[in-house]
């Protein structure tokens, strides 16, 4: 039977002042009043004015080559202020695709052409990215897209629809999982491809999907017979599955799968401490301590990526337990309202609690599927 762990990776004192100094940073803002703290703000908040504060202060992008307008940083220090941002709600959905996970693949798979023209403007906040690889009616089994890329004379032909492309309205660029080939007998994902693909191109359309807010973050994106040239073509043909389990593992262990509601909970808890009963501070003392774990084994896997290694079965176990703990949070601040009836919460925190309760059903999809983690944790084990 297969094993994963989780290495304990202490906070050196040079990252406990680095987060001090984003703490600072993030304080001002909101004192200069240059955002209101959200619920779900890496998918919700987008602000690309402070995408672009944040590349200037090298923040983005700040772990990739300087050649490219990276910084060279560890990744244990990206994680520390996008773990800041996080926890204060800072609006960061408009670069947070690209400078997760977009930008690396790049780096690890792209041309110096790619890499020279795309990575400087992530790094400087100023080109966004959106995710290409859910279908309708394929759920989370990615071998199933039927979106297609055909050879042409002068590059490829690109037909077929995305789902699920958070922020793709605001976005310059898409990474798209398309079929340039057959899948085999034996294997299913064979014949799979990753394109850059320009969202301003002809015949590429964005149609916003309204969620239960009304807000229209998430999109349906079209592509009919949309002419990409010969270096869209993102890494090696027919290689696109093992390229887009790796950038799985970057999307699916970060500390937005389970801190997208931490400022729901540090405003409950600062706004109620004195009218929290025993009971109830022992119920918050337990959300606590999981979040805790969850972020020691969130910043192990951020040590594991920084050497190389790549942890796609400790992500999935990190996305699961995440999404269970961001829901039983919201539904432990719901149980308070019978102690602390909801017309005693500033507004401000109504809000937070109200946005937060609405998006709890999405929690549990983006990034997977609870039953798709579950598979491939039990993969893992030899259970399957």
């Amino acid at each position: 039977m297969s094993k994963f762990t989780f290495p304990s990776i202490k906070e050196t004192n040079d990252l406990s002042s680095l987060r001090f100094e984003v703490r600072g940073f993030i304080s001002e803002c909101i004192n200069n009043n240059e955002f209101v703290p959200a619920a779900d703000s890496w998918v919700f908040a987008a602000d690309p004015e402070f995408s672009r504060k944040l590349g200037s202060k090298g923040w983005l992008g700040m772990s990739f080559p300087k050649q490219y307008g990276g910084n060279e940083r560890t990744a244990l220090e990206r994680y520390v202020i996008t773990e800041e941002l996080l926890a204060s709600g800072a609006p960061v959905a408009a670069h947070w695709i690209a400078d997760r996970q977009s930008g690396s693949q790049i780096l690890r798979y792209g041309t110096e052409k790619q890499k020279s023209s795309i990575i400087p403007k992530i790094t400087s906040g100023e080109c966004f990215f959106a995710i290409g690889m859910s279908e309708p009616d394929s759920g989370s089994d990615l071998a199933s897209v039927k979106t297609k890329a055909t050879k042409t004379v002068t590059g490829w032909n690109l037909e077929g629809r995305k789902i699920w492309s958070t922020g793709a309205h605001l976005c310059n660029y898409m990474i798209v999982l398309a079929r340039t080939g057959p899948p085999s007998e034996k294997n299913r994902h064979e014949g799979l491809s990753q394109f850059l693909v320009d969202l301003s191109l002809p015949n590429v359309n964005i149609t916003g999907i309204p969620d239960m807010t009304g807000q229209r973050h998430f999109n349906e994106t079209l592509f009919d017979n949309v002419q990409l040239s010969e270096d869209a073509l993102l890494g090696e043909e027919g290689k696109g599955w093992s390229q887009v389990v790796g950038e799985l593992a970057l999307e699916r262990s970060g500390p937005e799968r389970f801190l997208s509601h931490f400022t729901l909970l540090d405003r409950f808890i600062n706004e109620f401490r004195n009218k929290l009963l025993k009971s109830g501070s022992n119920i918050i003392g337990k959300l606590i301590a999981e979040l805790q774990t969850l972020r020691r084994m969130s910043f192990s896997i951020a040590s594991m990526l920084q050497n190389g290694e790549s942890p796609e079965t400790q992500a999935a176990f990190v996305k699961e337990l995440g999404n269970k703990f961001e829901k039983t949070m919201i539904e432990t601040l719901r149980e308070f309202s019978n102690i602390i009836p909801l017309y005693e919460w500033p507004n401000q925190l109504q809000n937070l609690f109200e946005d937060a309760t609405l998006r709890i059903p999405s929690n549990s999809l983006r990034g997977g599927t609870t039953e798709i983690m579950k598979g491939i944790i039990a993969r893992q084990l030899g259970l399957r």
